[in-house]
């Protein structure tokens, strides 16, 4: 089986300075996928190559198998994917607006937005905020419209960017519990950039370490974190001192002891 995007060889630089070197790496469909790394290790900027927002130096991006010239996708290619940002970056407009603005892009029937605009107010339980201002929501009423967006138009693969770090922690839990059941259900294939452990340990099933713009390590997330490498361990048991691991399967509440 093909996974859904696959990169070989990849090389980023900017002003000079290699930021990513990567042989081979890929993202199985229906895989919740973790990127973690010390400040500065190119997280942010491997998820936008493999979004295909950034153009890379040199290497090869994968579609289904299919190499993506230049790493350039087409229109058609890029509707097949969503990302969201730590910070929302709605538009002007009411939340019903921000919330269906993709599938208007897209000509999507007026019935048929509607439709799906009510599904998704309702799995992220902002219906009430349908008619507010989206410039005067909380943050997490925004993060929640933030990924009601990206998720309406029934994206292949989902791009986080720590969606959750500028969160209060009640917030934070709160937003991760609901939204872990909307992945499950939907069976989206994400690929998630956090610096926070609790965070990748209560959502993903697969975690890559990057260090240097090197992927160190690589594999199922229980895997990782119990069983780091000589690479990767003095990161990860920085963050063990502070976050004793548990089964990613347990909500993470006990850190509000």
């Amino acid at each position: 089986m093909n996974p859904l995007i696959e990169i070989k060889n990849i090389s980023y630089r900017a002003n000079h300075k290699s930021i990513l070197d990567i042989p081979h790496f890929q993202i199985q469909e229906g895989e919740f996928l973790g990127i973690m790394g010390p400040n500065g290790a190119g997280k942010s900027t491997l998820l936008k190559v493999m979004a295909m927002l950034d153009s890379i130096s040199g290497g090869e991006i994968l579609y289904r198998g299919q190499a993506v010239p230049n790493g350039t996708p087409s229109l058609d290619l890029r509707r097949k994917f969503s990302v969201a940002l730590q910070q929302s970056l709605l538009l002007e407009g009411t939340v019903y607006q921000n919330i269906a603005i993709g599938l208007k892009l897209r000509k999507v029937p007026k019935a048929i937005i509607k439709e799906k605009v009510t599904l998704w107010m309702e799995q992220f339980q902002i219906s009430h905020l349908a008619k507010k201002n989206a410039h005067f929501l909380s943050g997490g009423e925004a993060q929640r419209v933030n990924l009601a967006r990206a998720m309406i138009v029934d994206p292949e693969i989902l791009f986080l960017d720590e969606p959750f770090s500028a969160l209060d922690f009640p917030t934070k839990i709160k937003l991760m519990d609901d939204f872990k059941g909307i992945i499950e259900g939907s069976g989206t294939t994400t690929a998630f950039v956090s610096h926070d452990l609790m965070e990748i340990n209560y959502l993903t099933s697969t975690l890559a370490i990057i260090v240097n713009g090197e992927i160190k390590q690589c594999g199922s997330t229980q895997r990782v974190l119990e069983h780091p490498n000589s690479a990767t361990s003095p990161f990860l048991n920085e963050w063990k001192k502070f976050y004793p691991l548990h089964s990613n399967n347990q909500k993470p509440l006990s850190l509000m002891r």
